[in-house]
C-alpha cells in the first residue's frame, strides 16, 4: 500500500472577473437567447458574449503528502492558499489537473464550514461524523470530547446560529480534529478565540499528526509552521514556488517580505480592513519623529498606526507581530495590554496611535512589522502579510561585547554585587 495520503497533479482553478452574474431566466428565454447567439456574432464579429477576465487561482499545482506528515502552506494574502484548500476539501472542483485523496478528509476552512445554522451543537456534530462515513458508535465515542474540548457544552442543545464566532469556531476545530479523519486540513485555525484555545489547538494538532494522520495548515504564524511542520510549500500567484524544510521555506519567504520599507500608505477604503476599521497609514519612526529604515540599538523607535474608524468598539485590538528575518515572531503588542485606563483614546473618523519600542531591547538585525486588528476572542479583521519593515545596527559607541549574540534581543540589564 503507498503511503501518499494526497496527491496533486497539474492542478488549476480558474475563475471569470467581471462576467455578469446570471439572473432567473425561464426555458423560453434561454431558447430565444441561445436564437439571438448566432445573428449577435454576425452583427459584432470577434465581440465577447461575456465580458470578462479569466483568473488562475491556481495553476500547474504539483503536491505529494505522505501518510503522517504536517505540511505548512504558506503566502501571501490572495496567494491562492485558501482556493487550494477548497479544491482539496472537494468544496470547490478544478478547472484542470486532479486530486488524490486516501482516507476520510475534515476540513476547517472557514468558522463553522459544514455547520447548518438551524441545527443545535449536538445535531451538528452527528452531522459531520456522519458526512464523513463515521458510525453512530464511533461518533458516540468522541461525542464528549469533542464536547470538553470546545467548551460549548451548555449550549450543546443552542442552534449554532445563535453561537458567537468563538464558540462557532470552537465547536468547528473541535469536530474536525476529533473525529479521526485520516487527512485534516486547516485554514488559520488560530484566527479566533484565545490564548489558551490556540494552545489547546496546537496541541491537538500535534496528537493528531503523532497518531499517524496527515495535516494540512495554512497560517500567517510563522512561527506555528516552524513548530508543527516539518515541510512547507509557499504560493505565489497561485504556483507553487518553494517547497521543502519547513524553517528554509519559512526563512525564505520572510526574507523576500524584508524589503526595507519604514512606511506603507493607503488611499481611503483600500487599505488593509474592512467596513468597521481600516488602516491608512503604518509608519516606523525614529527618535527625531522622521521616518527611519535604519536605527542603532540605543536608540528608541515608534511604531505608528493610522486608520479610519467606523464606530468604537470597546473590544477592539489594534497591534502587530514585530517578526525576525528569520520568520520568528519577536513580540506581539496590542493598544490594550496595559490597565484600561492607560489605553489611548479611540474616536469614529481618522486616529493616530503610537507604539514605543524602548532603547538596548532588539539585536542587530533585520525586523518586520505585521499589523494586527481584531474583536477581542471573536475575529480577525487584519491578520496578514508584513508591510513596513527597519533594521537595526549596533551602536558603534557602545560595549565591543554586545555584538553577534543569539537571540532576536539584546537588552542590557542591570548587574551588581550581592
Amino acid at each position: 500500500m503507498s503511503d501518499v495520503a494526497l496527491r496533486t497533479v497539474g492542478l488549476g482553478k480558474k475563475y471569470h472577473i467581471g462576467a455578469q452574474r446570471e439572473q432567473y431566466r425561464t426555458l423560453r428565454d434561454t431558447i430565444a437567447k441561445a436564437a439571438r447567439r448566432p445573428l449577435e456574432r454576425l452583427r459584432h464579429p470577434g465581440a465577447a458574449t461575456d465580458a470578462s477576465e479569466e483568473l488562475w487561482a491556481l495553476r500547474d499545482v504539483d503536491l505529494e503528502v505522505n501518510q503522517g506528515e504536517v505540511l505548512g502552506i504558506i503566502g501571501r494574502n490572495g496567494a491562492g492558499k485558501s482556493t487550494l484548500l477548497k479544491v482539496l476539501s472537494h468544496i470547490t472542483e478544478p478547472t484542470e489537473g486532479h486530486v488524490e485523496i486516501h482516507g476520510r478528509v475534515a476540513s476547517l476552512l472557514e468558522v463553522g464550514t459544514g455547520f447548518h445554522a438551524e441545527l443545535t451543537g449536538r445535531e451538528n456534530i452527528q452531522l459531520n461524523g456522519a458526512i464523513l462515513g463515521m458510525t453512530r458508535i464511533e461518533i458516540k465515542r468522541s461525542f464528549d470530547e469533542i464536547v470538553e474540548f470546545s467548551g460549548v457544552g451548555r449550549f450543546l442543545d443552542t442552534p449554532v446560529k445563535h453561537y458567537s464566532s468563538g464558540m462557532y469556531v470552537r465547536l468547528a476545530f473541535a469536530v474536525a480534529a476529533h473525529l479521526n479523519p485520516e487527512v485534516l486540513i486547516v485554514d488559520e485555525v488560530l484566527s479566533v478565540g484565545d490564548a489558551e484555545f490556540q494552545k489547546k489547538c496546537l496541541g491537538k494538532m500535534e496528537e493528531v499528526a503523532g497518531g499517524g494522520r496527515t495535516v494540512l495548515l495554512v497560517s500567517h504564524n510563522m512561527q506555528a509552521i516552524r513548530s508543527l511542520c516539518r515541510t512547507a510549500v509557499e504560493i505565489d500567484a497561485g504556483r507553487v514556488v518553494n517547497a521543502g524544510d519547513a524553517a528554509a521555506v519559512v526563512a525564505d519567504y520572510v526574507s523576500q517580505q524584508a524589503d526595507t520599507v519604514a512606511i506603507a500608505t493607503w488611499e481611503p477604503g483600500e487599505g488593509p480592513g474592512d467596513a468597521g476599521v481600516r488602516l491608512v497609514r503604518v509608519a516606523v519612526l525614529g527618535e527625531d519623529g522622521e521616518p527611519a529604515i535604519h536605527v542603532t540599538t540605543k536608540a528608541p523607535l515608534r511604531l505608528r498606526f493610522e486608520f479610519d474608524l467606523a464606530e468604537v468598539d470597546p473590544a477592539l485590538c489594534i497591534g502587530f507581530d514585530l517578526v525576525s528575518s528569520d520568520g520568528g515572531v519577536v513580540l506581539r503588542s496590542y493598544q490594550t495590554d496595559a490597565s484600561r485606563e492607560a489605553w489611548p483614546d479611540l474616536k469614529r473618523g481618522r486616529n493616530s496611535i503610537d507604539c514605543t519600542l524602548p532603547p538596548w531591547l532588539l539585536n542587530d538585525g533585520r525586523y518586520l512589522v505585521m499589523p494586527r486588528i481584531s474583536i477581542h476572542n471573536v475575529r480577525w479583521i487584519v491578520n496578514g502579510d508584513s508591510v513596513v519593515s527597519f533594521e537595526v545596527d549596533r551602536d558603534p559607541g557602545g560595549s565591543p561585547l554586545l555584538g553577534g549574540r543569539p537571540g532576536a534581543v539584546a537588552p542590557i540589564l542591570r548587574w551588581s554585587n550581592t
